[in-house]
């Protein structure tokens, strides 16, 4: 197996390392041939907090590059104001290609409809570069709970007008909170949203009963239905997930409306608008080659992601389409952060 894919401790201990940037990264030269060891170096700028979903694809797709072609990346961590902080440096950043987003959906395509008052759109202020993976969220319920599938919970949902059923989710504006806000309109109910302060206190809360559904990352949520302290309803994607095969998706539930049912972030790389095409080229079609790998693959199946290729045609075409759907969400829903 590649050794660039590391452990989570190990590229949290590569992300202080300190390295200075140049102008032009490796992957301009032209070709895409592998680099020289120690030349210039790049960035990926990460929009959160070290240690996350997004914190550890972002450093493996960096050990990719740099395994596969000599490219010199490292990932840096710009947390704050819901990924915007991080999402406006890449934005006014020189478009040199030597600083680039670790883009999804949440900061791309939902935070310019739901945050306002911004003073850039990551959506239309970027350049997409390729997207390489998509993740989608676990419906979730106590184990205690009498609901046993998606269709009952939307009978409880829409039974539930004098005492509004409550769910939970990492923190308002979140992809959980969306998901929610997205599911009850659906369905032409409501529920109380519940935001947390992280994945954690809201599973934890969730599994103890307190609130009484969330949709939740993968690997957070299946690790307490694993260990009996949830049971999973549906998965939020358009397909199943290997790791969770007898888990049906929202779509499948049986319920009329929920037949198209979905919900995903899709992650890939963006770079500052006005970044030369053949620059934006060459690094596409790395970080596509990089996505293809079987290694690579594998830890996103790690992560609860699957592989979503596609190059910056494709990726700017499916920014367009989610940041569509999700203004429309936010806006019926009356959604503020």
């Amino acid at each position: 197996m590649p050794h660039f894919l590391i452990s989570r401790r190990h590229m949290l201990g590569a992300a202080f390392s300190g390295m200075a940037l140049a102008q032009m990264p490796a992957w301009a030269q032209a070709g895409g041939q592998k680099a020289e060891r120690g030349g210039k170096v790049a960035r990926i700028v990460v929009p959160f907090a070290p240690g996350g979903g997004n914190d550890v694809l972002a450093r493996q797709m960096a050990f990719g590059l740099t395994e596969q072609f000599g490219s010199n990346i490292i990932v840096e961590n710009k947390p704050g104001a819901g990924g915007n902080l991080g999402t406006e440096f890449v934005v006014r950043a020189p478009a040199d290609g030597a600083t680039l987003l670790l883009g999804h959906t949440g900061t791309v395509s939902i935070n310019p409809s739901l945050y306002k008052g911004l003073k850039f759109n990551a959506s239309a202020d970027l350049q997409p570069v390729a997207m390489f993976a998509s993740s989608a969220l676990l419906l979730v319920v106590p184990a205690a709970s009498p609901i046993k599938d998606v269709k009952q919970l939307a009978q409880a949902l829409r039974a539930g007008k004098s005492a509004l059923m409550n769910y939970a989710s990492s923190g308002s504006g979140t992809g959980g909170h969306l998901t929610g806000e997205h599911f009850t309109h659906v369905l032409n109910a409501k529920a109380t949203h519940v935001p947390y302060k992280g994945t954690a206190p809201s599973l934890t809360d969730l599994a103890g009963g307190v609130v009484d559904f969330s949709f939740g990352v993968i690997p957070s949520a299946m690790a307490l239905v694993k260990s009996g302290k949830l049971r999973a309803l549906a998965i939020t994607s358009a397909k199943r997930n290997t790791l969770l095969p007898d888990v049906p998706t929202v779509a499948e539930s049986g319920v009329p409306e929920l037949k198209d049912f979905e919900s995903t972030l899709t992650y890939g790389i963006l770079a500052p608008k006005g970044t030369p095409a053949d620059t934006v080229t060459t690094l596409g079609a790395q970080v596509l080659k990089v996505g293809a790998l079987p290694a690579f693959q594998s830890r996103l199946d790690v992560e609860g992601a699957v592989p979503l290729l596609g190059d910056a045609a494709a990726y700017a075409q499916r920014i367009q389409k989610e940041s569509a759907k999700w203004a429309a969400v936010i806006k019926a829903s009356n959604v503020q952060v």
